[in-house]
């Protein structure tokens, strides 16, 4: 470590290149990494950071809200299978409202929303950052997205839903509630049920509908719940997030275009480092006719290798957190702390793995002739 030290002081500017380009990548990858979970979150945050482990979905459903009706009796007899600990039933139906309570006072913008309904305080009720939670004996209080607030909502503000005209009052905002690209109003069930099925029969006949029953526990068996209960099909989060529609395309490619880079990145690294490696014959030569062994000669490169890519990364998480700062309010961009410390490893371990073709050429070093070409 200490010659590794010593080298990439002396040869500052040399390794300042790979650094550069180490951090760049970095950067890249971080904010490729970013603007892909911010599309994410733009269509599944919902189902993304609920406390659900297990769906219950209508059977053919492909596991998609907008496909599955059940009973709301469903979540009672789903609630007493063994190992669940909780189970609450959801809805969504989309709409548009607008700001203001009558003609004169409206905005005249209509903001295109979905609308969720959950049971007042059952598990999948996210938690407000400002104003009060739902309460099944105020039918038209809803939560809202705080997305919203940038379309000029407020805490007490009435909307008005579109083409009905039913008024509703913003009692709290939420924090990243978006599902299909659009901002989460939560209402009760029975007030949601009020306007999604208000033209008659389209509730198919069943009494109380809701979209699917999402389901806590441990050791939950999707299998078994679907075989005890006739006409489902139960599926975990990751088969709910894939239902959502268009999410499988749009995180498939994001992942593929980071892995590519990551690719290409060890490609780069290991092009940058078996050259240096070449360049460094003669001074490995001389290393190994004072008694260094290849052991030592190779601890001291990938110990360069280390240092010289922890730093850069290091630099380019700091980069994209500042570029974080710059970004439009509204982009959607959500880096998350364990996906740091995920592509962080990810990064340093190519770069040492790309480090390793330049092994090769070391063991290989004669020093009798590594020293007959040395100055």
């Amino acid at each position: 470590m200490f010659l590794a030290r010593k080298e990439l002081w002396f040869s500052k500017r040399r390794f300042f290149l790979i650094g550069f380009i180490i951090v760049l990548i970095t950067w890249l990858v971080f904010l490729l990494s970013g603007l892909g979970n911010g599309l994410s979150d733009l269509g599944t945050a919902v189902i993304r950071y609920s406390d659900m482990d297990l769906a219950v979905f209508q059977e053919e459903s492909e596991f998609t809200l907008g496909k599955s009706t059940l009973p709301q009796s469903l979540v009672d007899e789903v609630a007493q299978l063994d190992g669940v600990e909780a189970a609450a039933g959801i809805s969504t139906a989309p709409g548009s409202i607008l700001q203001g309570a009558s003609a004169d006072e409206e905005s005249g913008k209509k903001t295109s929303v979905l609308f969720i309904g959950v049971e007042p305080g059952s598990f999948i009720e996210p938690a407000v950052i400002s104003g009060e939670a739902l309460e099944a004996d105020q039918p038209n209080r809803v939560l809202v997205d705080s997305s919203l607030m940038a379309e000029g909502f407020a805490l007490g503000d009435t909307i008005t839903l579109s083409s009905i005209g039913t008024e509703y009052e913003i009692g709290g905002f939420v924090d990243n509630q978006k599902l299909n690209h659009m901002p989460a109003v939560y209402v009760t069930s029975d007030t949601l049920r009020e306007f999604k099925y208000l033209v008659p029969g389209s509730d198919m006949g069943i009494e109380d509908p809701i979209n699917a029953v999402f389901l806590t526990g441990k050791d939950l068996d999707s299998k078994q719940i679907a075989a005890t209960i006739n006409g489902v099909e139960v599926g975990n989060k990751k088969e709910s997030l894939n239902g959502v529609p268009g999410y499988k395309a749009e995180s498939g490619t994001i992942s593929m275009m980071l892995w590519l880079l990551i690719f290409i990145s060890a490609f780069v690294i290991a092009v940058f480092f078996y050259v240096l490696t070449t360049q460094k014959v003669n001074q490995f030569g001389v290393m190994k006719a004072i008694g260094a062994s290849n052991g030592f000669v190779i601890r001291s490169v990938m110990s360069q290798v280390f240092l010289l890519s922890t730093v850069s990364i290091l630099i380019g998480v700091g980069l994209t957190y500042l570029t974080t700062l710059a970004l439009p309010e509204g982009m959607p961009f959500n880096l998350l702390p364990e996906m740091v410390v995920m592509y962080s490893l990810v990064l340093l371990g190519t770069s040492l793995i790309g480090a390793l073709f330049s092994i090769r050429s070391i063991t290989k070093i004669d020093p009798i002739i590594a020293l007959g070409r040395a100055e």
